[in-house]
């Protein structure tokens, strides 16, 4: 028994490859109009001689996950015939002396030993594959359908969760198109939920083809909304409206996405009262929107409105003024507001922990969002043991394979790696994909993130070799199952571009590094911080390549879009006026480079710790300039400076250390 046809098929492959050199393997399809057992083998003994010798074989039995559950047109359902037809098959399958392996699903299981019982006492064994992937869906997802059509519920047996096809489904909405019309009003509803069924499955990732079904998904959410307007039907409007929005913000389909989001806030401003839940929610989500593109100016008002219409429609310790917090950290952590987002965070986690069982999933989201603040500050001592109890608290409310666990050991990984803490980093990471590989669909993206961080932790211990096909599978995954325009697509070539530059492989770089900036300008707004970080890189590909004229314009327009899109003591400002500087030191124009690195240091110095690694990183920056001149008196102070920071901030034996050592020692040579 499997739902998952992909891996029922690498379980078939698997045992034929392991009998097929001693014994011959075969496999039939049922024929979906008369799904008969024995007719299907009856058939294909027919045209083989080798079976017609009855000679020992294994013949696999496929085709019965397509069979319908459901009668339509007064037709009786296919699974009903196929049942009928086994029953009666345990004689006539005597005549065939081989091992027979029948795949069916789990939503047949009960129906297996109800209605074929002499079939099922004949079995030699029952196997049960398990897989996250369903192609039946839970019966709590589908309890609206009962009030619709209670004639067709009327001896439907729900003992197993997930006892609907989802095929059967789609065909039934179809029948009541044919039988009362596409405007039946009873079809706003029903797709309106059909496509809030593929939209969770996109999400939890229980489906087989992220694309497909988050196109179905989008197809059902316009079939209710363009229904629903014509119809004059104003209820649930909103929902679908919001709905579909985010779906297509998860697809970085922002321009679709924004005008959705809009709508329902104006039909909720008129149709609930003004401090309504609901309309906080329709806030948080174009907040969000808007914090995607970059526009954070744009987000803040809203996030801020939304608290407060929560603050007064809800109790003070309910989860949703929560995730209204936890929002507006976000955003203000993004900007480098570390000081302003520090206390949400905190004031989000006491609500939870007084409103949510101590071991609630969102508690563990919580302390994900605090220490990844806390990561950025290089404060790690205070990170490591948050991410830790979040990684207790999932292991406990989810189950071993759940991708929400898989992003857990992730971001502990990724504290681990920024420490030069390799080895414990890299299990982490494995442990994360092979969480995702058994969860999510083969193309998720959230695997292609997880393989680009493993990546990235070889890059860093210089195993290229290693790295690279990670990268390759990375942007695969990501080509099949996102928009061609898409950021994250931006974000993987940039990945595989600066491998290739770290190997002075520059031709190989380039036109992936253009690629990355064609789709930022694509997708996201002319100033978003994302497009800086992407000319910066280009540029530094034309400097390593003493193509300097090239890259001095990029490293400007980089500086330009930070000085616009973030705050002007943002630690991103502080990276582009350091990168520019030292573009500048390589062409020997020392008193342009001076400015720009004061200035730099001068930025983290107010954005970030007085500890923070990458005030060590501009201390060195600067006093390799001055030992570039031979201003060594002024260059010593830097370097020491560097290294007792770094010695406070990272393990003793992390790489940066190193190079902060190697440097002072160069200076006294």
């Amino acid at each position: 028994m499997c739902d998952d046809s992909q891996y029922r098929e690498e379980i078939i492959q698997k045992y034929e490859t392991e009998l097929s050199p001693n014994i011959p393997c075969y496999r039939v399809e049922l024929a979906k109009g008369e799904p008969s057992l024995r007719a299907a083998i009856s058939q294909l003994v027919e045209t083989d001689e080798y079976l017609q010798a009855k000679k020992q074989a294994v013949i696999t039995v496929t085709g019965t996950e397509g069979l319908r559950f459901l009668a339509f047109d007064g037709e009786k359902p296919e699974q009903e015939k196929f049942f009928g037809y086994l029953q009666w098959t345990r004689e006539a399958l005597r005549q065939f002396p081989f091992s027979i392996v029948l795949w069916v699903t789990f939503q047949m299981e009960p129906n297996l030993s109800k209605k074929t019982p002499d079939f099922w006492a004949w079995r030699k064994g029952v196997f049960r594959f398990i897989s996250h992937h369903k192609k039946a869906l839970p019966s709590q997802d589908v309890a609206f359908l009962p009030e619709f059509f209670p004639e067709r519920w009327s001896e439907v047996d729900e003992d197993d969760s997930h006892f609907l096809p989802v095929a059967d489904l789609q065909e039934l909405i179809a029948d009541i198109e044919r039988k009362k019309g596409e405007k039946d009003a009873s079809l706003v509803t029903l797709y309106g939920n059909l496509g809030n069924i593929f939209a969770r499955r996109v999400e939890r990732g229980e489906c087989e083809n992220y694309q497909e079904e988050a196109e179905k998904a989008i197809g059902y959410y316009q079939k209710a909304i363009a229904l629903q307007q014509e119809l004059g039907v104003e209820e649930e409007l909103a929902t679908h409206l919001n709905n579909l929005a985010e779906l297509y913000r998860a697809l970085g389909r922002y321009s679709e996405a924004e005008p959705l989001y809009k709508q329902a806030i104006e039909i909720d401003k008129i149709a609930l009262p003004q401090n309504h839940p609901s309309l906080a929610t329709d806030l948080n989500n174009l907040a969000l929107l808007y914090k995607s593109q970059g526009r954070y100016s744009e987000a803040e008002p809203l996030y801020k409105q939304a608290i407060e219409i929560d603050k007064i429609a809800l109790p003070s310790n309910h989860p949703s003024l929560a995730t209204d917090l936890n929002n507006l950290a976000g955003l203000y952590e993004f900007q480098g507001r570390y000081s302003e987002a520090e206390p949400l965070y905190k004031q989000a986690i006491e609500i939870d922990k007084i409103a949510l069982p101590s071991n609630h999933p969102s508690l563990a989201t919580d302390l994900n969002n605090l220490a990844g603040l806390y990561e950025f500050q290089g404060r790690y001592s205070e990170a490591e043991p948050l991410y830790k109890q979040a990684i207790e608290i999932d292991k406990i409310a989810l189950p071993s394979n759940h991708p929400s666990l898989a992003t857990d050991l992730n971001n502990l990984a990724g504290l681990y790696e920024f420490q030069g803490r390799y080895s414990e980093a890299e299990p982490l990471y494995k442990q994360a994909i092979e969480i995702d590989k058994i969860a999510l669909p083969s193309n998720h993206p959230s695997l292609a993130t997880h393989l680009n961080n493993l990546a990235g932790l070889y890059e860093s211990q210089g195993k290229y070799s290693e790295a690279e096909p990670l990268y390759k599978q990375a942007i695969e995954i990501v080509k099949i199952a996102l928009p061609s325009n898409h950021p994250s697509l931006a974000t993987n070539l940039n990945n595989l571009a600066e491998l290739y530059r770290a190997l002075e492989r520059y031709s190989e770089a380039e036109p992936l590094y253009k690629q990355a900036i064609e789709i930022v300008k694509i997708a996201l707004p002319s100033n978003h911080p994302s497009l800086a970080t992407h000319l910066n890189n280009l540029a530094g590909l034309y400097e390593s390549q003493g193509k300097y004229s090239e890259a001095e314009p990029l490293y400007k327009q980089a500086i330009e879009i930070v000085k616009i899109s973030l705050p002007s003591n943002h630690p991103s400002l502080a990276t582009n006026l350091n990168n520019l500087a030292g573009l500048y030191k390589s062409q020997g124009k020392y008193s342009e480079a001076e400015p720009l690195y004061k200035q730099a240091i001068e930025i983290d110095k107010i954005a970030l710790p007085s500890n923070h690694p990458s005030l060590a990183t501009d201390l060195n920056n600067f006093a390799e300039l001055y030992r570039a001149q031979g201003r060594y008196s002024e260059a010593e102070p830097l370097y020491k400076q560097a290294i007792e920071i770094d010695k406070i901030a990272l393990p003793s034996n992390h790489p940066s250390l190193a190079t902060d050592l190697n440097n002072l020692a160069g200076l006294y040579e």
